[in-house]
Order: C-alpha cells, then structure tokens, then sequence
C-alpha cells in the first residue's frame, strides 16, 4: 500500500481510538494527524507491524497529550493567589465575566488548602463582609475562636505552591450560591458551606 492507502485504512481507527482518549473531536484529529507525521519521517523497514504501530504511537501521543493538559491546570491553579482574587471578586462587574470559569480555580485552590469551616469564614467575612455576631450564630462559634480561623485561613493561603488535587467535586457546587451571594442573597451559599462542614467524617471541636 501507498502511504494515502495507509491512511485511509487506519484514520477511522486511529481517530476513535484517540477521541475515545481525549474526549475532544478537534484534539483527537489532531493528534491523528501528528502521529501519520511521524509515521511518514519513520524508518519504514523497521515497522515490522503497521497496525501495531499505529495504535502504539497514537496512544501515546494521546497520553503525552492528557499530560500537558494536567501540567496545564496545575500551573493555572498554583498561581491563583487567593488574596488578589478577592479584590478583584470586589472590584468586578459580574454580568461581564464568565464566573464558572473564573471561579473554578479560585473554589478548588480553597478546597486544596483550607479546611471546612476555615473556607466559610474565609469566603463569608472577607469576600462577603459578613460581620462576626451573623458568623457566631450561623456556625455556632465563639467570636475569637472565628477571627483565629480567619487568620489561620489568610496564612495558609499566603504559602507558596500548595499541592493541588482534581477530585473536588463539592467545590462545583458552591458555584451557584457563591453567584448569588454577588447579588446580595448569601443564604444559599450558608447553606452549602454548613452543609460543607457538617458532611466531614472528622468535625472540628466544638468552640
């Protein structure tokens, strides 16, 4: 065969075997694409197994491919600095930026570093300008033990590189109330912080 005979043979092939990797049809062309490159620039008398080959090389480009994406977002995440992103979370027109992407990485930087309560004192005082008798009754805590927590909070997210982690679901769904609070009704995101706290197999003791 050919080398335009070899790739109408195995394109199909290969392309479900990338998109089924990578989950995005542009990628995954792509991808196929980059591997009949190296096909073509190969040693030909070495390839013993064509098809092998083929499934070989697109895997791993896949593989190489999903690497970069993750090396991708942990850089992201690593330079969100927490304290620049609440001033801009006050200082923002909401209605111009896309807050699902936006405050993604924001809500999973607070899930890797802080614990619990220490995130919903942080987000409820310093985004929300909560005040401390409203803090008191929603979480049931003593006033100096709330402004510790603050503290505790500001310092953790102050240290350099925290490691980051992707299994974060809960941090999706603070998403909704976190927008609502921006309009002025914080209940809903009371309610999934507590909820946040509540769930934990360990609970901070009591103060």
């Amino acid at each position: 065969m050919n080398p335009a005979q070899t790739i109408t043979l195995y394109q199909p092939m290969l392309y479900a075997i990338a998109y089924n990797l990578v989950r995005c049809k542009q990628d995954a062309e792509d991808i196929v694409q980059e591997t009949f490159l190296k096909w073509l620039n190969a040693e030909q008398e070495k390839i013993q197994n064509l098809k092998a080959y083929l499934i070989k090389a697109v895997t791993n480009n896949c593989l190489n491919h999903l690497n970069a994406l993750k090396r991708k977002k942990e850089e992201y995440l690593e330079s969100i600095h927490l304290p620049e992103f609440i001033i801009k979370i006050k200082e923002s027109n909401f209605a111009h930026i896309d807050l699902d992407a936006y405050l993604a990485g924001a809500m999973k930087v607070l899930h890797t570093k802080l614990e619990p309560l220490e995130r919903a004192v942080f987000l409820l005082k310093e985004v929300f300008d909560v005040d401390y008798d409203t803090l008191h009754t929603t979480f049931d805590k003593k006033k100096d033990h709330l402004r510790q927590l603050l503290s505790r909070a500001k310092k953790k997210l102050e240290e350099e590189k925290a490691k980051i982690h992707f299994d974060l679901p809960s941090a999706s769904s603070m998403l909704e109330g976190f927008k609502k609070a921006c309009q002025g009704d914080t209940d809903e995101l009371i309610d999934s912080l507590k909820r946040d706290i509540w769930f934990q197999p360990e609970n901070p003791e009591k103060e």
